[in-house]
């Protein structure tokens, strides 16, 4: 923090070190979903298929640092990077702070607990195939939800209850 402002609302995308950008991932998955792209409309689709090297109950990649070895079309997300893509999900820390959006409270470097984007519902934990291997055509498992922004889920005093 400067001044007691978070470095999220402090600095510029651009800005952040290293360490800082790494951090506004909140380690939901969302991202790490298969995508369709359909050639005559250049709509987008998400699947509920994880990549393989998605670990499903963390939602974290197994093996970041050589992700892109062993996964060469891995994206690589950096502030240059940010303004091409268009298939980040709206829950998306990245996609939020460039859109002038702030960090929700689910986020981790807002609540504090790497847990509440996966209690708030957040996260692709229990909602997804396990590999891609084992999910056949990608076309068989379109998935609304990845795209959308998640439900409001309202904050009691100690937990976090689901909408009526």
């Amino acid at each position: 923090m400067s001044g007691g402002i978070p470095f999220w609302q402090a600095k510029r995308l651009d800005e952040m070190t290293e360490v800082e950008w790494e951090s506004l991932c909140d380690g939901c998955g969302r991202c790490c979903l298969h995508k369709l792209r359909h050639d005559d409309t250049g709509e987008l689709s998400f699947t509920n298929v994880a990549c393989r090297l998605l670990d499903l109950h963390t939602c974290r990649c197994r093996d970041y640092a050589e992700r892109r070895v062993r996964v060469p079309d891995c994206v690589q997300l950096t502030p240059q990077e940010l303004a091409q893509i268009d298939w980040l999900p709206p829950s998306c820390a990245y996609r939020r702070l460039s859109e002038g959006r702030g960090l929700d409270w689910w986020h981790p470097l807002v609540s504090g607990d790497p847990n509440t984007v996966h209690t708030a519902g957040v996260s692709v934990r229990g909602r997804c195939v396990v590999s891609e291997k084992r999910a056949g055509r990608l076309e068989n498992h379109v998935a609304e939800w990845p795209g959308r922004p998640p439900r409001p889920r309202r904050r009691m005093a100690g937990r976090t209850e689901m909408p009526t």
